[in-house]
């Protein structure tokens, strides 16, 4: 199939790219970038007033399959990327069972062929049942097509462990992606240890609890050399240390989410809303302040969601008995353009970076960019279309957004995987 989209605004920082052009896709491919492009016959879309980019990548979601269907599934997750405008996910693998050797390594990716509205990328677990104690098959399940590992949800609590996963992982170039938690810290922690637990009577989540695996786990990316990704960082403090790693030549990066720079302690008031209930818990406005400094300079590599969906009425419980996390991938792209994009904080060149070109590269996946010869994973931007988040809106099939009544701007309109179109339109194609 021959696909043409003409006149609009194409970046990609990788080549320098930033004109309005035209793009000729055949076969899944990019054939051709340039000007007043022609083909013999095909689908043509003209899409002035859009800008299109590399296709965005969120590396780190929960889909909940196998086990809590419930919640989320492959199906529903993957059409909740497709909508949010991400051509592609990285699938944390605490499910039940947990993803923690081959066979659910395929059944992911089984899956994920057979519904699939993006392409699904399978972290598999560091430990067997994410328990910290025992390796999982880390290596079967990388000839099986998981690229990364995590513990995540969980912060591997011996140091040994951690080292003897990183020393394994190493074997195989591949990335060790760590939930930074010291329990003997962290505890019943329900929000940030300070103000707000203080103002709302809870057990306080010292940042702390955070920032010294952080340390701990650069420590052992010295010790091994394993490349070490820091996930969902908070505290400008930790962020201190990545920098310091970075500067050092250590190969560790970090990622941080849409809720962590955009929301703060301070939206938990006393109705104690769930859904402002995530783990690591909301900080304070001067770490928020950080991690936005952070991404700008680059010590932040990349923007992820952490989308973690839960049923309605699990959410609709005493703040201590409701589970932590919120949804975010129908959200992110809008929340970042207008947030950051549209207030002149970044361009688009670095959104571009931290949402599709770095979780490529730190995921160990094919490169994609603006240029002929790539594969055709395209996102489409109406950077002026304006919307107001509301659940029914939501091709996820949880409602645990922390955004729910703002006012964006700026929203993907059509995604394309390999050249096909899965949302056009704003709609996702069946």
């Amino acid at each position: 199939m021959a696909l043409m989209l003409k006149n609009a605004r194409l970046i990609d920082p990788q080549i320098g790219l930033d004109e309005v052009a035209d793009i000729l896709i055949r076969d899944g491919k990019i054939v051709e970038v340039g000007h007043d492009l022609a083909m013999e016959k095909g689908v043509e879309r003209d899409l002035a007033g859009k800008i299109v980019t590399p296709g965005l990548v969120d590396m780190h979601v929960h889909f909940r399959d196998p086990g809590q269907e419930q919640k989320e599934d492959i199906a529903s997750g993957s059409r909740a990327a497709a909508h949010g405008g991400f051509t592609a996910v990285c699938t944390m693998p605490n499910t039940s069972p947990v993803v923690d050797d081959a066979v659910a390594v395929e059944y992911v990716k089984a899956r994920a062929a057979a519904v699939g509205k993006c392409r699904v990328v399978v972290a598999g677990a560091c430990s067997k049942d994410l328990k910290g104690e025992v390796l999982s098959d880390m290596g079967d399940m990388y000839a099986h097509g998981a690229p990364v590992f995590t513990d995540d949800g969980h912060g591997i609590q011996d140091a040994g462990m951690m080292r003897r996963v990183m020393d394994y992982a190493n074997q195989f170039d591949t990335v060790v992606m760590a939930h930074c938690q010291d329990d003997s810290l962290v505890a019943d922690g329900q929000v940030n240890e300070g103000v707000a637990s203080t103002r709302l009577g809870m057990v306080g989540w010292p940042a702390e609890g955070e920032e010294l695996e952080i340390a701990r786990d650069i420590a052992l990316c010295r010790l091994t050399g394993c490349p070490l990704h820091i996930q969902h960082i908070t505290t400008k403090r930790g962020l201190d240390l990545v920098a310091a790693a970075k500067a050092e030549g250590l190969p560790v990066t970090c990622e941080v989410t849409p809720h962590h720079m955009f929301l703060t302690e301070d939206a938990i008031d006393g109705t104690y809303n769930t859904c402002f209930k995530v783990n690591p818990p909301l900080r304070t406005a001067a770490d928020a302040e950080a991690l936005i400094a952070g991404l700008k300079n680059g010590v932040i590599d990349a923007i992820v969601t952490d989308h973690a969906p839960h049923t309605d009425w699990e959410k609709d419980r005493e703040f201590e008995l409701a589970p932590f996390g919120m949804t975010g991938l129908e959200t992110s792209l809008s929340l970042v353009l207008t947030h950051l994009v549209r207030a002149g904080v970044i361009d688009y060149g670095r959104m571009v970076e931290a949402m599709a070109v770095a979780p490529r590269e730190i995921l160990r996946v094919e490169r994609v960019a603006l240029e002929p010869g790539a594969t055709a994973d395209l996102t489409v931007i109406d950077p002026e279309a304006a919307w107001t988040v509301e659940v029914g809106d939501f091709c996820s099939k949880a409602n645990n957004s922390g955004f729910i009544g703002a006012e964006l701007v700026g929203r993907a309109t059509d995604v394309y995987v390999g050249g096909y179109a899965t949302m056009e339109d704003g709609k996702i194609v069946e």
